[in-house]
């Protein structure tokens, strides 16, 4: 992120935590998974101040432009923040890591599976989830996904419309990668769930994706980068109302151009 006259030191090198540090105190949470200007935006005509605004990722997201889908905070609005006194913390990896108040838990407990097991080792710790559904079919799944989301899903049929077993893996946010898919084709599973979906041409890592649930049989349904860890960040409210803050989570916009 640019602009770094506003910019904490620690995030200088860390790239986690304070982002900008506004507010001597917090009267409120809001929570969000990206810091999308629509979001900024609803916290800046709020006319509230001593603000924590908590997200998931520390830039804005937009799939629809060439390139890098993350863009920064625009300096003009970075003043704006700091006049009405707005913090800003973000918990990009640590929110993903497997536990109460992660991505992928969220989601699984949003969709009704039971958690039975991880997978998807990333920087150090497991991300991913295993889980079971008494649902039979993957059209069964798709239309769930479709009620818990909100929204159209993509579905990639790839293998038998059964899901084996019961037995679905989940991965929220950007899962389309070859490493991820590759463990559960090791895991004897054929369903599985994720946020993106599109084929990005030129990147090695999504093209073996696609390569390794074509070969594999798996049938894969992608809910976007922002449903898919939107239930983490909708949790989170609940772990500040718990010490003590109030807190509410800002509804940002999902892109279907993640599919």
């Amino acid at each position: 992120m640019s602009f770094n006259h506003y910019i904490a030191p620690s995030f200088k090198e860390r790239h986690m935590g304070v982002v900008l540090d506004n507010a001597g105190e917090i009267n409120k949470v809001y929570t969000a998974v990206f810091p999308d200007l629509d979001i900024l935006d609803k916290l800046l005509a709020s006319g509230e101040t001593d603000l924590l605004l908590f997200a998931h990722h520390a830039m804005g997201y937009d799939p629809t432009v060439s390139g890098l889908p993350f863009y920064n905070i625009p300096e003009e609005y970075l003043q704006k923040l700091k006049e009405q006194r707005i913090s800003f913390y973000v918990l990009h990896n640590p929110l993903d890591k497997n536990g109460e108040f992660s991505t992928s838990v969220n989601l699984a407990r949003s969709l009704g599976l039971a958690i039975t097991g991880e997978f998807c080792e990333y920087d150090g710790m497991k991300v991913g989830v295993l889980g079971k559904t008494g649902l039979k079919s993957i059209y069964e799944l798709v239309e769930r996904v479709k009620q818990t989301v909100g929204h159209d899903v993509r579905l990639l049929v790839n293998g038998n419309d059964e899901i084996r077993e019961g037995r679905v893996a989940v991965a929220a946010g950007g899962g389309n990668l070859g490493f991820v898919v590759e463990e559960i084709s090791g895991l004897e599973i054929n369903t599985y769930i994720t946020g993106c979906t599109k084929e990005a041409p030129g990147f090695a890592p999504v093209a073996e994706f696609h390569r390794i649930i074509r070969e594999n049989r798996i049938n894969v349904i992608g809910a976007t980068h922002y449903s898919t860890e939107k239930f983490a960040c909708i949790a989170m409210t609940g772990y500040f109302r718990q010490i003590g803050v109030p807190a509410a989570f800002l509804e940002g916009r999902y892109c279907l151009e993640d599919l």
